[in-house]
């Protein structure tokens, strides 16, 4: 079981560097239930996703994809679209270990408000999965004590896993390749951004490339 307990450091240069180049979008409050909000193949940079190289890691454009690349060890990485809100989504992408371990962090943002507050639900390539917040600066899991396993579900390796993340009220659940892994609740971000993340834990390297990121109507 991978210990829950890593000393977490936020990735404060990069994130920051995604809120100055962000842009308003609006979203249409009406839309109906299965209706796309936002979508981005990132074959073009209009979705304005941050583009910083630094020691830290990478946040970027690359391979018709979005790259997160993590060079330090217990850390997360994180990157934003242009500046949207949403209260409920359903958000999808597909994601592939590219290199570096498999014990690593491979996710979706949703509710982000700042760099101290927002929910992330991920995956691992070693088949570990969770519900995690930050709120106030501090790092928590949702609903569980521990992280959860499942290599049934969840891809293990480099193979590629399409991930689901719905934001709904107050339930956050987590699908892996179109399987629920876990649904739990949760009221303390009620509305914001949504995002990609990526992190580590005692090895660096962490190497991922997401496509096809969808946030829909649920």
């Amino acid at each position: 079981m991978k210990n829950t307990a890593r000393i977490v450091t936020i990735m404060l240069v990069l994130a920051l560097a995604t809120l100055a180049c962000l842009s308003s979008a609006k979203i249409d409050p009406n839309a109906a239930s299965g209706s796309v909000l936002f979508k981005d193949d990132f074959s073009k940079k209009s979705g304005g996703w941050d583009q910083v190289t630094a020691d830290e890691g990478v946040t970027d454009y690359a391979s018709d994809g979005y790259r997160i690349l993590v060079n330090e060890i217990n850390y997360y990485l994180w990157a934003n679209p242009n500046e949207m809100k949403f209260a409920d989504t359903r958000i999808e992408v597909d994601a592939s270990k590219v290199a570096g371990p498999d014990a690593n962090d491979i996710g979706i943002i949703c509710r982000y408000v700042d760099t101290e507050n927002f929910y992330f639900l991920t995956i691992s390539s070693d088949g570990y999965f969770s519900v995690s917040k930050i709120v106030a600066g501090e790092e928590n899991l949702v609903g569980m004590e521990e992280l959860q396993f499942d290599d049934t579900n969840i891809h293990t390796g480099n193979t590629s896993n399409h991930l689901r993340a719905d934001c709904v009220g107050s339930k956050l659940s987590l699908y892996a390749n179109g399987t629920l892994l876990v649904e739990v609740e949760d009221t303390d971000l009620a509305e914001g951004n949504v995002g990609l993340i990526a992190g580590t834990w005692d090895t660096s390297g962490t190497d991922i490339l997401f496509d096809n990121f969808q946030v829909i109507k649920p």
